[in-house]
C-alpha cells in the first residue's frame, strides 16, 4: 500500500476509498488489523469489502475497452457463497444445499455489462475438500484452477510453478492414461477424484522428474488436453447463456496461454480481453474499479492498455546502483540505447533491459526482461542453465512487432500485447527462431506496437535492420524462484550473479569487467547433485532466516557470507512459497559456512564429518533451492581433501523438516 501512495504521491488522507477484498471472512472481526499486524489503514478511511470474483471480474471488464461485454472468472477458489454479494435469483449452477453456505466456494462465474456495472449470469460453487484431494491439496473439490495446481505438484514437487505443466505437456506423448480428469454435465466440471487416485508416484526433487520424464511429460500432456477440454465446455456453456461478441476474463487459470488461444478460435466470442494479471495479483485492479463505479459512481475512464504501472527511478537512483558496484562495470552513455542494444543482441550477446516503471502482472513486456537473439544456436539452453537457473524442457517466448507477426506465426491477425496467447510458429520460419520454438512448433507470442511501447519497438525494428528478423527472444528478468527486478539495485545485483553479457539501464550500457568476480567466471547456479569441488552459497530463493541469524547470499569475498548467529534450529522462508522450512543444527552449521570461497570439501574439514555424508546432506538442500553454488574463483588451489570421521547416524534427508506453512494457500 505505501509503495502505491508513494507513486501516486498522495497519503491515505488523500483516498476516498479503500475497497478490499478477503477470500475467506470477508474482514468480519474487522478492518484495524490483519495477520495479527496493526494495518496502514485507519479509521478516518471508508473501507468497502467485496467477494473475490466480483473483484477479478471487474479487473478484467474496467480495462477491456469493451462498451459491452460478457466477464468470465475461473480460479481455484472464491469466496465462500455466504461471503458472495453478487449471488443473484436464477444465476446458481448446480446446488448449494441450505445452511451449508459457508462450505461451498466459487468455482467460475459469469457476468454480464450493463453500463458501468456487472449483472450476475451464472455462477458454480464447489464443497470444500481440505483433506478429500487424492493429492492432498486444500483446496475445492471441484475446482478447475484446483485440479491443475494439484497435477502440477504432482509432477515439479515443492518447487513448482503451475505453468511450467504447459511448458512439459509438449514433450508428452497422447493416448497414454484412458481416464477423465472431469466429467462435464449440466454447465458443470466435476473432478473425478477416482481418476486422480491413478496417480501414486509423485515427483519429490527434481532429480526425481528428469530419472522418469518421459511418464511426468505424458502425464503433463494429459493434464494440459483435460484442462483444455473443460475450459471450452464451460465457455461454450456461459456463451450460450448470454450471448456477446466480447469476452473480458480473468483468474488464474487464465493465464493458461494454451487454452486461451483455443477460447478465442473455438467459442462464439469474437474478441477476447485477459486481464494482463489474471491471477490474484489483478483483484487490486479490480477492486479500485468497483470503488471508482460503484461506490463513488464515478464515470468509466477508457484505460491505455498499458502495465507499465510501476515506478519509474530517477536518474540519480540509477546511477548510486551503478556506483555501487564500482570496477566491476564499465558503463556507456550518450549512445544510441536501441541501435546498440541491437548490435549486441546480433552479435548473439544476451542483454538485461531495465527500462522505465516495472510491468504489472507475471510477464516481462519490455521493461524488465533479459533479451536474446532468437535463431542463434545454443542460446535457449545458455539462458537456462546459467542465467535463468531452471529446467531444460522450459521454453522461452517471442517479441515481435504487431505489424509482422501474422508473416511468422499462425496468430490469424491476433495481437497478443500480453503474452497470454500461444500459436504456431510458420514451418519455414522455425529453424530461424529455434530458440522461441516450443517442442509442438508453437510459442507464446507478445506483440509490440510502437504505440504500445516505442523504445521496445525501435529495438526490434533495429534487430531487424541488423537480422531482418522484427524478433526477440524475451523472457523475465529474474531466476528461478526468484521475483522479477524491480529496483536498479536488484538488477545490477543480478547482472554481476549470472552469465548477462550486457545490462541496459534506463539510458546506460553496463558491461562487467575482468576483475567483476561474479561475472561470467563467478556464475551462481543449482547444482543437482554437488561434488567435492562445488561451493555452495545460501540460496537467492532464501528470503529469510530464524531471527537470531543473519543472511548474506551474496558473492563478495570481502564480507563474510552465508548464516552467523547462535546455535538451534534455523527456519528458512522462501521468496517463491508459503512455506518455511526448519532446518536442524547441522545444517545450519553448513549453511553457516558458505561463504563463496570454501567448497564442500573444506566445509567438511571445517565441520569434522565425512565428506560423502555432507554430500548426501547438501543434495536435498541443493534440489530444494535452499542451496545455490559458485563456479571456484580463477586460481583457486585444489581444495584439501578433509579428515575423515565417523558418520552422524540417520539419513540426511531427515536433518531437515517441513515447518508450519505461513498461512492458507490463496488459490
Amino acid at each position: 500500500m505505501q509503495y502505491v501512495l508513494d507513486r501516486a504521491g498522495i497519503t491515505l488522507d488523500d483516498v476516498a476509498v479503500v475497497v478490499q477484498n478477503e477470500n475467506f471472512g470477508m474482514f468480519r472481526d474487522g478492518n484495524t488489523e490483519y495477520g495479527r499486524e496493526e494495518r496502514l489503514l485507519n479509521d478516518r478511511t471508508p473501507v468497502v469489502t467485496i467477494s473475490h470474483h466480483l473483484a477479478h471480474a471487474y479487473s478484467a471488464f474496467g480495462p477491456s475497452g469493451f462498451d459491452q461485454a460478457s466477464v468470465l472468472v475461473i480460479d481455484g477458489c472464491g469466496n465462500a457463497y455466504e461471503d458472495c454479494i453478487d449471488n443473484a435469483p436464477g444465476a446458481l449452477v448446480g446446488e448449494v444445499p441450505a445452511g451449508l453456505g459457508h462450505l461451498y466456494f466459487e468455482k467460475d462465474s459469469y457476468y454480464t455489462s450493463a453500463g458501468n456495472s456487472l449483472r450476475t449470469v451464472a455462477k458454480d460453487f464447489s464443497p470444500w475438500g481440505a483433506m478429500g484431494w487424492p493429492l492432498a491439496l486444500p483446496t475445492t473439490l471441484h475446482s478447475i484452477g484446483g485440479a491443475y495446481m494439484a497435477m502440477s505438484r504432482y509432477v515439479f514437487g515443492d518447487f513448482s510453478d503451475t505453468g511450467k505443466l504447459m511448458g512439459l505437456a509438449p514433450f508428452g506423448r497422447p493416448g497414454r492414461f484412458g481416464l477423465s480428469l472431469f466429467e462435464l454435465r449440466d454447465g458443470q466440471v466435476l473432478v473425478c477424484r477416482d481418476s486422480l487416485r491413478e496417480f501414486r508416484t509423485p515427483a519429490r526433487s527434481r532429480t526425481a522428474l528428469k530419472s522418469n520424464f518421459q511418464y511426468y511429460a505424458d502425464v503433463a500432456l494429459w493434464v494440459q488436453s483435460e484442462i483444455e477440454k473443460a475450459l471450452l465446455y464451460v465457455v461454450r456453456d456461459r456463451f450460450l447463456r448470454c450471448p456477446s461478441r466480447n469476452l473480458a476474463y480473468a483468474g488464474g487459470v487464465a493465464l493458461n496461454a494454451v487454452a486461451n488461444a483455443r477460447i478465442l478460435r473455438e467459442t462464439g466470442f469474437e474478441r477476447l480481453y485477459i486481464q494482463p494479471a489474471a491471477g490474484d495479483n489483478g483483484l487490486a485492479i479490480g477492486c479500485a474499479y468497483y470503488g471508482w463505479l460503484q461506490v463513488l459512481g464515478r464515470e468509466r475512464v477508457a484505460g491505455t492498455g498499458s502495465t507499465y504501472l510501476g515506478a519509474a527511478y530517477p536518474p540519480d537512483r540509477v546511477r548510486q546502483a551503478v556506483a555501487a558496484a564500482g570496477d566491476k562495470v564499465t558503463v556507456t552513455q550518450g549512445t544510441d540505447v536501441a541501435a546498440c542494444t541491437a548490435g549486441l543482441l546480433a552479435d548473439g550477446k544476451v542483454v538485461g533491459w531495465f527500462r522505465g516503471g516495472a510491468e504489472f502482472g507475471p510477464r516481462a513486456l519490455g521493461h524488465r526482461s533479459i533479451l536474446a537473439h532468437p535463431g542463434l544456436a545454443g542460446a535457449k539452453d545458455h539462458i537456462n542453465a546459467n542465467i535463468k537457473f531452471r529446467e531444460d524442457f522450459r521454453p522461452f517466448a517471442p517479441s515481435v512487432t504487431a505489424d509482422e507477426a501474422a508473416r511468422y506465426f499462425e496468430c490469424d491477425g491476433y495481437d497478443s500485447p500480453y503474452m497470454i496467447l500461444v500459436f504456431n510458429v510458420r514451418p519455414q520460419w522455425r529453424d530461424q527462431l529455434v530458440n522461441v520454438v516450443h517442442k509442438d512448433g508453437s510459442a507464446r507470442l507478445h506483440t509490440v506496437t510502437e504505440e504500445g511501447e516505442p523504445t521496445y519497438f525501435r529495438l526490434l525494428k533495429e534487430f531487424q535492420r541488423l537480422t531482418d528478423l522484427p524478433i526477440l527472444l524475451n523472457t523475465s528478468f529474474n531466476k528461478k524462484g526468484m521475483p522479477i527486478v524491480e529496483t536498479p539495485d536488484e538488477a545490477v545485483s543480478f547482472f554481476l550473479d549470472c552469465a548477462l553479457d550486457a545490462l541496459v539501464l534506463d539510458d546506460m550500457i553496463i558491461t562487467k569487467t575482468e576483475c567483476a568476480g561474479a561475472g561470467s567466471d563467478r556464475v551462481r547456479g543449482l547444482i543437482e547433485s554437488p561434488r567435492s569441488q562445488d561451493i555452495p552459497l545460501v540460496g537467492m530463493r532464501v528470503a529469510s532466516v530464524a531471527v537470531n541469524y543473519v543472511l548474506n547470499h551474496g558473492l563478495d569475498h570481502q564480507a563474510p557470507g552465508g548464516l552467523s548467529g547462535g546455535e538451534g534450529d534455523v527456519v528458512l522462508g522462501f521468496a517463491d512459497s508459503p512455506d518455511t522450512v526448519r532446518l536442524q543444527p547441522r545444517v545450519g552449521h553448513l549453511l553457516r559456512l558458505c561463504d563463496g570461497l570454501n567448497s564442500y570439501a573444506g566445509i567438511a574439514a571445517q565441520m569434522g564429518v565425512d565428506l560423502d555424508y555432507l554430500l548426501r546432506l547438501a543434495g536435498p538442500l541443493a534440489q530444494r533451492g535452499i542451496l545455490d553454488h559458485a563456479a571456484a574463483p580463477a586460481g583457486a588451489a585444489p581444495a584439501a581433501t578433509p579428515a575423515m570421521s565417523a558418520r552422524p547416524a540417520g539419513p540426511p534427508d531427515a536433518e531437515f523438516e517441513r515447518a508450519p506453512a505461513a498461512g492458507p494457500m490463496n488459490l
